[in-house]
């Protein structure tokens, strides 16, 4: 009968040792560290029963795997409790130990008797190295049993050796790089940082008339008729805008009537006085009025004729649209449009206050225009501002002048583009760090 019970359990040894390399083999073929988790929390019940089994990852601080559960809930009260108990087994066992309730606190021996089987195994899986930031947390209602722990134990190394190999911790220890080379990388760094390099800035920027002819209202009124279309060429005294001159047609009108009357009346004083003392008397007081109504109407007349502006020199007209000027009231002295030669332009540049930098006249400008932004046209700063302004984009920005350094065809007033400003020349570093320094001064208020 012996003899039988000693057959018996070497034969159930064999077959543990059996489905121990059958399992050391499958580990093997795993994929991805998500499958060998899931292998290892449900595989195991093959090489020895337990009621529940689950994976601790120290690094990460969670649970990795559940057995019966595809993925478990971090924030399910269960994983929460587990992931507590779980830390600090980590830190208290670094062997495979034997785990019930009776070791732990009366708040946690009561959280173990809710979730918990009777027993429970605490199964670290080295790695290469020694480390032990994973284990397999093995929980039944029968002990554990010193052959158990054996088995488990050769599993476990060869479970853990597999996550290492699956999350690219292969070999030895990493070289550390020498410190020649180190002093050598560091050196190269320097030197390049120390290149020096030429400071530039890119801007909005738009060719502009250079002294273009201002045609400002002579009077107030509201503008009757555009007689020219925007960039149209035009010549020296040609008619460009009418004011509407109805009012003044009609003062005109009564100031000649009001001539007429005062001109009638010193006529008839004028023969009277040669009889009548009292009208003699009143000859001067009669001329006056004459004259003081025959100067109102040589005003009017005047005033009539400015009613058409003409230009004042040879160009071309330079407003947005016929439509948005007329019927406009305008104040004496408000810019109707400009006259300038199309040949005679200039660069204005707007450069945002964020990006200045020190800037002189006769600074290298290069303008890409819209239009042919695969050609770039030679400029020279010429003039920038003293302070930053509001543009039109509601940013604060410097306004620059520059001068074209030779004539283009391509070049034509109201084109826009970006233009590339070249300041003085500074070390690479200085370069890099020049925005992030000044964002750190307005954030530390220096």
């Amino acid at each position: 009968m012996s003899e039988m019970n000693h057959a018996a359990a070497a034969e159930g040894h064999l077959r543990a040792l059996s489905e121990l390399l059958r399992l050391q083999g499958r580990v093997r073929e795993l994929a991805s560290s998500d499958e060998l988790a899931f292998f290892m929390v449900n595989e195991t019940h093959r090489l020895t029963p337990y009621r529940q089994a689950l994976l601790w990852d120290g690094a990460s601080g969670r649970l990795r795997a559940v057995s019966g559960i595809a993925a478990p809930d971090g924030h399910a009260p269960f994983s929460q409790e587990m992931a507590r108990l779980c830390s600090h087994w980590q830190q208290s066992y670094s062997q495979p130990s034997r785990l019930d309730a009776s070791v732990l606190d009366p708040a946690d021996r009561a959280v173990w008797q809710e979730y918990l089987p009777a027993y429970g195994l605490w199964l670290p899986l080295p790695a290469a190295q020694g480390e032990t930031a994973l284990a397999l947390l093995l929980l039944r209602e029968t002990p554990w049993q010193d052959g158990d722990l054996l088995l488990l134990k050769e599993l476990g190394g060869a479970f853990g050796h597999a996550w290492y190999g699956l999350n690219n911790r292969r070999g030895a220890k990493r070289q550390k790089p020498k410190r020649g080379k180190v002093i050598a990388a560091c050196a190269v760094l320097l030197a390049l940082m120390l290149i020096p390099v030429r400071q530039s800035v890119i801007a909005p920027a738009e060719v502009v008339a250079h002294r273009p002819a201002l045609l400002r209202a002579p009077l107030a009124g509201v503008i009757d008729e555009i007689l020219v279309r925007p960039n149209q060429a035009v010549k020296k005294g040609q008619a460009l805008v009418r004011l509407d001159s109805r009012e003044l047609q009609n003062q005109l009108e009564s100031a000649r009537q009001q001539f007429a009357a005062s001109d009638g009346e010193y006529r008839q004083a004028q023969q009277q006085a040669l009889s009548d003392t009292d009208a003699k008397a009143q000859l001067a007081v009669l001329a006056s009025r004459r004259e003081q109504g025959r100067t109102e109407m040589a005003f009017l007349q005047a005033q009539l004729a400015r009613t058409e502006l003409v230009a004042p020199r040879d160009g071309v007209a330079i407003f947005d649209d016929v439509s948005d000027l007329t019927g406009r009231p305008v104040a004496v002295g408000e810019k109707i449009m400009l006259v300038a030669d199309p040949a005679d332009s200039e660069l204005e540049i707007q450069l945002p206050a964020a990006d200045a930098i020190a800037l002189a006249p006769g600074a290298d400008v290069r303008l890409f225009l819209n239009v042919a932004p695969d050609k770039s046209v030679a400029a020279t700063l010429q003039q920038t501002g003293y302070r930053a302004a509001l543009t039109a984009e509601n940013i604060m920005a410097y306004r620059l002048r520059a001068g074209f350094s030779q004539p283009d065809p391509l070049l034509r007033v109201g084109l826009k583009g970006s233009a590339k400003i070249y300041g003085e020349r500074t070390v690479l570093i200085a370069w890099l760090l020049r925005k992030p320094w000044s964002a750190m001064r307005v954030w530390l208020g220096v």
